[in-house]
């Protein structure tokens, strides 16, 4: 008898823990210490026991022993994935452990503007607090594809600019085969290269097509594109240059100086974003040979030196007017220093 009362009172006890271990699964958890969601990450192969008693110091819940009990009864315990995870305020543990169990770990991320060099990009991958490795040696100039990436704690650097690389060459897969008939480039580089002058001549995506278009048009005709981009980067890889190009430097015949090499320089000046690449594939149907900056961000275009003249003496009339702290120029216009040779900006 004594037996068998002690196993009916085990019974309603353990009943009764059964009940208050249901009835607490759902129940609103307690509220964060800041307004934030609490991001807690757990590293792979961590026990049931160690997410527990983790989760309560963290203060997303009162008991982890009760947690870890729940998880056991309801077969999740081995069901938990590593990650880095943002748990709300006041979230349940039925909440927290269905996070937990989803795996969708916070999404970090990193920006690599349109115009950037690939070492500029490196230096941004490198310095990233949340990636972890080397990032390897600086990836070839104008082999990245500029853009938002997304990324968990944990991925590598050197898997990062993988990513980009590959983004890229995926990009060109699609662009190449559809680009226009009659492009004076045979190569995907070539291609590159040009997108990426375009990308450093003018920020206004409308404008990329028309950009693309005079540089077409002068490759064609073998006139050289004159363009200070390409000087800039033979003096400093793509770094601002702080000071105007000297007369001397446009003079130098070097690699880059497109006012003394005829065609393309020997490769890109920086990482051209989407539209540039798909600017240079598919240009603007133009006579144009010529541009020139307005002073108020953008350019006017020529098809003839006569045209070139008058849009550069309209430019110079626009800058004795408003001066150089004028609030009409929004956007630092292209240097037009070298006018006289009526080429780009």
């Amino acid at each position: 008898m004594r037996i068998a009362l002690v196993l009916v009172i085990l019974g309603a006890i353990a009943a009764g823990v059964l009940q208050w271990a249901n009835a607490a699964w759902d129940v609103p958890g307690p509220p964060a210490a800041k307004p934030t969601p609490t991001v807690v990450l757990i590293a792979p192969g961590s026990r049931t026991h160690t997410v527990a008693q983790m989760l309560e110091q963290k203060g997303v819940m009162k008991y982890g022993l009760m947690f870890e009990f729940d998880l056991r009864l309801r077969g999740l315990a081995g069901k938990i994935k590593a990650g880095e995870y943002a748990i709300p305020s006041q979230a349940s543990m039925a909440a927290v452990a269905k996070i937990l169990m989803e795996g969708k770990s916070i999404q970090h991320k990193l920006t690599a503007a349109e115009g950037l060099t690939s070492e500029m990009i490196w230096k941004l991958v490198q310095a990233d607090p949340v990636l972890v490795g080397d990032a390897g040696p600086v990836p070839e100039e104008g082999s990245l594809l500029p853009e938002t990436y997304l990324f968990t704690r944990g991925e590598t650097r050197y898997g990062l600019l993988s990513k980009m690389a590959g983004a890229q060459k995926a990009l060109l897969d699609q662009l190449w085969p559809a680009r226009a008939d009659g492009l004076p480039f045979q190569s995907l580089r070539d291609a590159v290269i040009l997108a990426s002058i375009v990308e450093k001549e003018t920020a206004l995506p409308e404008e990329r097509r028309h950009i693309a278009s005079v540089f077409v048009n002068r490759l064609k005709i073998g006139m050289r594109l004159q363009t200070d981009p390409t000087v800039i980067y033979g003096l400093t890889r793509g770094y601002p240059l702080g000071r105007g190009i000297r007369q001397s430097e446009l003079d130098a015949a070097t690699p880059y100086n497109t006012y003394v090499i005829a065609g393309l320089p020997p490769g890109p000046i920086c990482n051209p974003g989407k539209d540039s690449l798909a600017a240079v594939l598919n240009p603007e149907q133009s006579d144009d040979l010529f541009f020139v900056a307005t002073g108020h961000g953008g350019h006017v275009f020529a098809a003839t030196i006569s045209q070139q003249a008058r849009n550069v003496a309209a430019y110079r009339a626009f800058e004795r007017r408003t001066g150089p702290d004028s609030s009409l120029a929004q956007a630092p216009p292209a240097s037009p220093r070298h006018k006289s040779k009526l080429g780009p900006d």
